[in-house]
């Protein structure tokens, strides 16, 4: 079996980071590299899932108070529309309980 750092496709940049230029579908060279692959790929998920994670832990308490910002402005227009809405509840309270005579 070629290990990856003897093949031609392999090559390790400037910085240290190492770059597979093998094509699971034109290039594999044994049957063992299409592991690699799939295991490379698979690495490259997770820390794609990890990063997403972590945005979303940055951007929750910003999101919290965006919420709670979006429910007060919901609540006040809620309120200053109610004017506009007779509630039959409230009349017939006041037909049951007349207000006391002074």
């Amino acid at each position: 079996m070629i290990q990856c750092k003897d093949c031609e496709f392999f090559e390790i940049t400037p910085q240290g980071h190492r770059t597979f230029k093998c094509d699971p579908f034109t290039n594999i060279k044994e049957p063992e590299c299409l592991n690699k692959w799939q295991l490379i790929r698979l690495d490259m998920l997770v820390a794609g899932h990890r990063n997403l994670l972590s945005w979303y832990e940055k951007m929750g308490p910003m999101q919290k108070k965006i919420f709670k910002y979006v429910q007060k402005e919901l609540d006040d227009l809620d309120e200053s529309d109610r004017w506009k809405i007779d509630d039959p509840e409230e009349d017939d309270d006041e037909e049951e309980n007349p207000p006391p005579y002074q």
